[in-house]
């Protein structure tokens, strides 16, 4: 019997056996659901609504709109003065500074750059020399006064008006060519202009070379009137004058005739707002346009179904108890010499001192 038996046991390792231990988990971040892109366009969305909301409450709880004195390239400098100034004397909302400020009647003294003599001697007389009296006088009739006049392009003419401008902050400038023989052209400018920048009842076309009572003139404009759509002058007919050689030439007098329809003189004439309106609403080179600044509004009022009034207190020869506008008629379409008739006129008690009429004793 062998002195060793072999009996059956599990082999051991070997060297070349290698233990075999589990593995251990490996951590993947599980994949992102939306790109990075999409999530960097979300949050910039979000800031962008964010700032929306907040402007939006700031506007519905802003106190007061932002005052607007532009239009185009027409500008109201004496508004923009008072914008700029920060001042309330226009009201504690500054109601005044708003769109289309509402007025009884705005009053364009039509004037060119080489009247500086004429608006120095009508701020020597009637109409105020600085922005607080152009104030005053608005506030006690109801009427607003500016100069109006138009642009050049000689750079000189217009640093001189600037520097006027800044003095006196009185004008409305108009989009259009300062020339005299354009002036239908000026009085459309100017008419709708004025209808955008001002919400009145009248609006009054006036030369610089008038003596003009605003007292009364407000008085005229404040009387009620059966007709809305209203045309107020010193009405006049007269022969149309076809001779290149003669002052007043008319080179459409061909499509007139003979005689000139009624039509208000030239220096001073009032047109009610719903006929500014439809002139503002007119489309450029859509009207006829005459030789004669007056002839050429008086077409347009013989085209629309307006009521001419005719007062003569307009176009008085001189001061009285009722005169409302006083010049040279019908030696001159305006004062004679104007600078100077303007300062004498205005020392005589019966143009400067006698008492407002009041509506009924028109």
């Amino acid at each position: 019997m062998p002195l060793f038996s072999h009996r059956h046991s599990p082999s051991l390792p070997t060297s070349s056996s290698k233990t075999i231990k589990p593995n251990k988990p490996v951590f993947t971040p599980p994949s992102s659901r939306y790109p990075l892109h999409l999530l960097v366009f979300s949050l910039v969305s979000l800031l962008i609504g964010l700032a929306a909301i907040i402007f939006a409450i700031s506007a519905v709880r802003r106190s007061r709109p932002l005052p607007v004195f532009r239009c185009g390239r027409s500008e109201d400098t004496f508004r923009e003065f008072y914008s700029s100034s920060g001042s309330n004397k226009l009201g504690d909302n500054n109601e005044a500074l708003n769109n289309r400020p509402k007025l009884l009647g705005f009053v364009g003294i039509q004037t060119g750059f080489a009247s500086v003599n004429r608006r120095d001697a009508l701020r020597s007389t009637w109409f105020p020399s600085d922005p607080d009296g152009l104030l005053r006088l608005e506030q006690a009739t109801g009427l607003a006064f500016r100069f109006v006049i138009g642009r050049s392009k000689d750079t000189k003419k217009m640093a001189r008006l600037e520097k006027e401008i800044e003095k006196y902050r009185d004008f409305m400038l108009i989009d259009v060519e300062e020339e005299y023989l354009r002036l239908p052209y000026k009085t459309l400018a100017f008419f709708k202009a004025a209808y955008k920048l001002f919400e009145a009842e009248y609006y009054v076309k006036a030369d610089d070379d008038i003596y003009l009572r605003p007292d009364r003139l407000a008085t005229l404009l404040a009387k009620e009137r059966t007709h809305s759509m209203t045309y107020i002058g010193c009405m006049k007919k007269g022969p149309v004058i076809t001779d290149p050689k003669m002052k007043w030439y008319e080179n459409s007098g061909h499509l007139i005739g003979n005689e000139y329809f009624l039509h208000a003189y030239g220096p001073i004439y009032v047109l009610s707002a719903e006929v500014v309106a439809s002139l503002a609403a007119a489309r450029n080179n859509s009207l006829r346009m005459f030789n004669n600044e007056d002839v050429t509004i008086g077409s347009w009022m013989l085209a629309m179904n307006v009521h001419h009034e005719d007062n003569r207190a307009i176009c008085d020869p001189r001061c009285t108890p009722t005169s409302i506008a006083v010049w040279d008629i019908p030696k001159c379409s305006g004062l004679c010499n104007p600078a100077a008739r303007m300062k004498e006129l205005h020392k005589i008690d019966m143009c400067s001192k006698s008492p407002t009429l009041q509506a009924d004793d028109r």
